[in-house]
């Protein structure tokens, strides 16, 4: 791996001061935590819902969907910090909720960063933690850990069989196009992600010739669009990539990488980053750079929070509802159907 991107990886991986955090405190916040969305595809329409601590009858999948799927991110097996000591414990909590789930998930999307350091005894912890798994079918992109010792090789093999390139890939699933994109292989200045010019010919072939009218979803590990360029968040061509999917008429584009929810909406793309099931990421310039966040344990449960996101068809936008963990019983609760701006 070149030097400047070990450099980059060393610093995204700083530990912030001021600890506090015990590992069984840490543990029981993540108990109650989302960590993940069951997404539900009702007519082209995707309505996301973070994973609570019951589920109702009809929970994961609504009255009349078509099917539903799960996306989780950034389990960064491997890693051993007090942010978090047990990262293996907080993936198999996020299992366990898909597993409670009354409906089963049609499969799991998981958005890049399964790996620290992509050693293969950290793809195998996370081998063996997924066949838990309710759904048996699993979509992968990798993340920038996934690529850090050898290139993403050990990636390819276990993951990227039947992938173009690094690791690109397409599939249907009942009516809806999935896209699977790499954006990690080769990064910018100040780590922005970069799709590159044989991925950006690759996806506008993929999509000629589908009807307007397909729901679209792309999935890939940084975000598709610009959080915050000082930190590497976001995608250094992801404006070429995005005009391509211009003329459909539902487009969702789900992320991972900050450890955070995070949505847009411009026209009728909608943008979601997922939260990490192992550890959170400091706000957008709220710390000297990105990294595992320590917090005290009373702090963790606001920064772990239960986020609700639903399509509204009539005004093309996002009603959100976010929950911080107060208490297992709380939902002090803030809602806004105006997402065309960046919401933490």
């Amino acid at each position: 791996m070149p030097d400047k991107k070990q450099d980059l990886i060393d610093q995204q991986l700083q530990d912030l001061n001021n600890d506090g955090v015990d590992r069984r405190g840490f543990l029981k916040c993540m108990a109650w935590a989302g960590t993940g969305l069951v997404w539900t595809m009702s007519g082209g329409i995707p309505v996301s819902r973070a994973f609570a601590k019951g589920y109702g009858k009809d929970a994961g999948k609504g009255k009349g969907a078509d099917f539903s799927f799960v996306q989780i991110s950034d389990s960064h097996i491997g890693f051993n910090k007090p942010a978090n000591p047990d990262v293996t414990a907080t993936l198999q909590t996020a299992i366990n909720k898909i597993n409670a789930m009354p409906h089963k998930p049609d499969f799991i999307i998981h958005t890049g960063d399964l790996s620290q350091l992509s050693k293969p005894s950290e793809f195998d912890t996370l081998d063996q933690a997924l066949k838990g798994a309710s759904a048996k079918q699993i979509y992968f992109v990798p993340g920038e850990h996934d690529m850090l010792s050898d290139n993403g090789e050990q990636y390819l093999q276990r993951y990227g069989k039947g992938t173009k390139g690094s690791g690109w890939y397409s599939f249907d699933h009942k009516g809806v196009h999935f896209v699977g994109l790499v954006n990690v292989a080769n990064l910018k200045a100040g780590g922005m992600g970069s799709l590159g010019h044989d991925q950006l010919e690759w996806f506008e072939a993929d999509l000629k010739g589908r009807s307007a009218s397909t729901p679209i979803v792309l999935f890939a590990h940084i975000p598709l669009w610009t959080i915050y360029p000082d930190w590497g968040w976001g995608t250094d061509d992801s404006e070429q990539a995005l005009s391509y999917v211009k003329r459909f008429g539902s487009v969702t584009v789900l992320n991972g990488h900050i450890h955070q929810v995070m949505q847009k909406v411009e026209g009728k793309v909608s943008f979601h980053t997922a939260m990490s099931t192992a550890f959170p990421q400091p706000a957008p310039g709220k710390a000297p750079s990105a990294g595992p966040m320590k917090v005290p344990a009373e702090q963790l449960q606001q920064v772990l929070g239960v986020t609700d996101v639903n399509y509204v068809v009539s005004g093309r936008s996002l009603a959100i509802v976010d929950s911080p963990l107060a208490d297992s019983g709380s939902s002090a609760s803030r809602e806004s159907a105006d997402v065309d701006s960046t919401l933490g």
